[in-house]
Formats: C-alpha cells, sequence, structure tokens
C-alpha cells in the first residue's frame, strides 16, 4: 500500500505546521486549530507505526484516546475562549491575564 516515510512525512508537515500555527497566532481559535493539528500528526504516527512495525491494534486503540483527549481539550478551551469573549469582547490570548480580575 505505501512505505511508512510518506506518513513520517505527512505527520511531520502536520507537525510544523501545527508548531507553526500555535507559535504565531493570537487568536484564540486558531491557537487551538494549531493544536488539533499536533495531535492528528500524532494520531498519524501511531496508525503508521501500529501498522508498518508492530502489526497491532495497539496504535488504533491509543489513537482513538486521542481524539476523546482532543474532543474534551476542544470543549473546555472553547468554553474559556466564550468566558474570555463575553468579559472582554475579544479573543486576543495575549490579553487572556485580564480574565483573573
Amino acid at each position: 500500500m505505501g512505505y511508512i516515510e510518506s506518513y513520517l512525512a505527512l505527520s511531520a508537515i502536520l507537525f510544523v505546521l501545527g508548531l507553526y500555527t500555535v507559535s504565531t497566532r493570537r487568536n484564540a481559535v486558531a491557537i487551538l486549530m494549531g493544536v488539533e493539528l499536533i495531535l492528528n500528526a500524532a494520531n498519524i504516527n501511531f496508525i503508521a507505526f501500529s501498522k508498518f512495525v508492530t502489526h497491532s491494534l495497539d496504535g488504533h486503540v491509543v489513537t482513538i484516546f486521542v481524539v476523546m483527549l482532543a474532543a474534551a481539550e476542544a470543549a473546555v478551551a472553547l468554553a474559556i475562549v466564550l468566558n474570555m469573549y463575553n468579559n472582554t469582547g475579544h479573543i486576543n490570548v495575549d490579553e487572556a491575564n485580564s480574565l483573573k480580575q
């Protein structure tokens, strides 16, 4: 079907794009999308190594847990973003410390 290198290259590209997004954006929603890209890169690695190296379903099981973790993280983070927008009128993460007051 394919070689593991192609999956790892795709995963590396997604990881770098996610890392770039997280480190350069100030919008909280854009940062969350970058975190999702990073988690998807990890999922591709788990599946690729599960298929090509171990030939078991361990990577698939871990990927299901990562997807559940990502869904919980997105729900909590979006609740925080909505709270920040209700309090300040914007979602700029540089001014997130205003939620302390």
